[in-house]
């Protein structure tokens, strides 16, 4: 897939040792590609350097199931309108069992309607967090009961770096090659 981006390519000769270093990191990783924010941050290996180790975390090691993780990021790509984050996550979030309906909902704006009761916990958290940047003691107490305190605490990390994920990639205009966007673009 080729990506593009307001950022300089950057390649052999003009990449620092400390950008070859992440770049080399980052594709050996579970990624095994600069897919995402990783094109921008590679131009900050510090910042590259650890936001990749809390993104492997975030998408690959939480006591969430991938499906609840996924529409998390989906939640927070549409509240960002961010395209390449939507098109690398919505395949990824119907092969993991959102239904197409939950998915093109929160797509287009709308509010979903969930087959299952997790899902509405995990989109409540989100959706309170982004629209009042706090959450009433009702919704926290549904997530921690149904989750716990420890994924609660993870779920609002994923949130927060998919978050970060989204601001880096419209900042940068990240483009994943001429796949249709799925936002309109402001």
């Amino acid at each position: 897939m080729t990506l593009r981006s307001r950022l300089p390519e950057l390649d052999d000769a003009t990449m620092s040792a400390e950008q070859r270093r992440v770049l080399d990191d980052i594709l050996s990783g579970p990624r095994g590609n600069l897919d995402g924010p990783f094109l921008a941050w590679v131009h900050s290996p510090q910042l590259a350097d650890h936001a990749q180790r809390l993104g492997a975390f975030c998408r690959y090691h939480t006591s969430l199931p991938l499906r609840l993780t996924e529409l998390a990021i989906l939640t927070t790509a549409a509240w960002w309108k961010s395209q390449a984050e939507w098109q690398i996550h919505a395949p990824i979030a119907l092969k993991a069992g959102l239904s197409e309906s939950v998915v093109e909902a929160l797509r287009e704006g709308r509010q979903p309607t969930f087959e299952r009761s997790d899902e509405v916990i995990v989109h409540r958290l989100a959706s309170v967090l982004y629209q009042h940047r706090r959450v009433d003691q009702a919704t926290y107490d549904r997530a921690v009961e149904a989750f716990g305190e420890e994924a609660v605490v993870e779920l609002v990390g994923v949130l927060g770096y998919y978050a970060l994920v989204a601001m880096t990639l419209n900042v940068f205009e990240v483009r994943r090659g001429d796949e249709p966007l799925p936002f309109d673009e402001p």
